[in-house]
């Protein structure tokens, strides 16, 4: 998960506080993020390294990240992580998820449908700010730069005081398909920070603790804010 602490940054507000960790968000189990690969921020063409400024973090009761960031202009900015592999043996593959969300600083609302370039990754169709509990949200999945037809997204809402119990497991996680472009539309019913999860197989290979290749889980991650009216 990358949470930030508003995804509306108005001119009095001069940083964001970025929490990075590892979770299933609405059942609230944490667990151990190690230092991830890689967190930048892309605004515009401008690209920032922002894993020096990472410092270590608790989310639920687990090992996390977190940093404030400077924002002294207008502009849509993107935060990245790609965290380091973690093995699961439980399904005996390495798991990489490419987790990314987008803030609006100072009333500009422009690039917010560019994708970043990384290895997988949920381009916004819907503007992925400003947005009310209730509508839908659309987005298209990308692996390697191109369209995944069919893409399996899950969907998650971040519970994060555990005031939502759900009637099933299968309420736990919601699943929508993608059409033959990759996108998908999934309307959120509660507001919160919801969090879209496409899943596909690496065409490479990566040791297990043991050393022996083994298949890699890609995810393209994305979350984004919904605001209840007031």
């Amino acid at each position: 998960m990358v949470i930030p602490s508003d995804n509306i940054l108005e001119p009095k507000e001069k940083s964001v506080k970025l929490d990075l960790s590892f979770s299933h968000p609405f059942e609230g189990i944490g667990m151990d993020l190690v230092k991830p690969k890689a967190f930048f921020m892309v605004a515009g063409d401008q690209k920032t390294d922002l894993l020096p400024a990472l410092k270590e973090a608790k989310v639920m009761d687990h090992a996390a990240w977190t940093t404030e960031v400077p924002v002294k202009r207008p502009g849509v900015y993107t935060f990245v992580m790609e965290p380091t592999p973690y093995w699961e043996p439980a399904e005996d593959v390495s798991i990489i998820h490419y987790t990314k969300t987008l803030i609006a600083a100072f009333g500009d609302d422009q690039g917010w449908d560019e994708p970043v370039g990384i290895a997988t990754e949920i381009v916004p169709l819907t503007r992925p700010f400003g947005n009310y509990a209730g509508n839908s949200f659309s987005g298209q999945v990308l692996l390697g730069g191109k369209p995944v037809p069919g893409a399996e997204v899950e969907v998650e809402l971040y519970n994060k005081d555990k005031k939502l119990s759900a009637p099933s497991d299968y309420h736990v996680t919601q699943v929508v398909k993608a059409d033959e472009n990759g996108v998908f539309t999934f309307a959120c019913p509660k507001a919160g920070w919801w969090g879209f999860a496409a899943l596909n197989e690496a065409d490479y290979t990566i040791k297990d603790p043991e050393g022996n290749e083994k298949g890699v889980e890609l995810g393209a991650v994305l979350w984004t804010y919904l605001d209840a009216y007031k």
